[in-house]
């Protein structure tokens, strides 16, 4: 009988896809796997992708950043941007508690999902204790609970072989586009809590992301949906997030 099982990609074979890319480097080849959703034209281009592929070569062996001590903790983790979306459904599950609060995994998945918070805390989890360093000059630090986004990818089935970003929309209008590289990391999780307690309103609840290998901006907060997708294309302007369709580099590695 021919074996119908869906294909899908293994860990090892998702860092494989995104792994070690001293090609782009000594050989110039046109590999879209080490450069971001979309070039801008002249010398900023050049930096992007010159930036992207050097920090990937130097980390293709999946690297952790440095985790801390618990006595390290910034005493009072700073609030920054948004700190309550102006968001009705947000507002209504705020209300109530997050109790009505559903992460749905959708896309080139090969089991689309639907999570309660309480369904995300069952996972696995992982506690890291690690630096936000945010774009506008400052830095913190905090110690992180949640679930490995790797882990959320797996129950949903896996991800076709197609598959290349993983999109995730937050309430207030915020989406931001991450490539398999870093959805793969360990460190890379879902977090719904922060210094031993629930993540506070104001730093993302319910859920935000940890994406600990990039500045502040990539850390989505107020986290809705995750679509899982092969081009960025169709998203905002097509750049790969938010950010970068006002102009911050999309690959905000640090």
């Amino acid at each position: 009988m021919k074996n119908t099982k869906p294909k899908t990609l293994s860990r090892r074979q998702l860092i494989s896809r995104a792994g070690a890319l001293g090609g782009i480097l000594l050989t110039g080849c046109d590999s879209n796997i080490y450069t971001p959703p979309t070039i801008r034209d002249g010398l900023m281009g050049v930096a992007d992708v010159l930036t992207m592929a050097s920090q990937r070569f130097l980390l293709s062996n999946q690297a952790l950043v440095q985790e801390h001590d618990i006595n390290e903790i910034t005493k009072n983790f700073p609030v920054w941007n948004q700190s309550n979306p102006e968001d009705e459904e947000y507002q209504r599950l705020r209300r109530g508690s997050f109790a009505e609060w559903r992460l749905s995994v959708e896309g080139l998945v090969n089991q689309p999902i639907s999570l309660s918070l309480e369904d995300l805390k069952r996972f696995p989890k992982r506690t890291q204790i690690t630096s936000h360093i945010c774009e506008q000059g400052w830095s913190a630090i905090a110690q992180w609970t949640g679930a490995p986004l790797l882990k959320i990818l797996e129950a949903a089935g896996g991800v076709k072989p197609e598959a290349r970003y993983v999109v995730i929309d937050a309430y207030g209008g915020w989406y931001e586009g991450y490539d398999m590289f870093d959805v793969v990391h360990p460190q890379t999780i879902l977090a719904y809590g922060m210094n031993g307690k629930d993540l506070p309103q104001g730093n993302g609840a319910p859920v935000r992301l940890r994406v600990e290998r990039h500045c502040g901006y990539k850390q989505l907060k107020f986290i809705k949906s995750i679509q899982v997708v092969s081009s960025m294309d169709g998203f905002g302007r097509g750049t790969g997030g938010l950010n970068s369709d006002f102009d911050f580099h999309w690959y905000a590695g640090a």
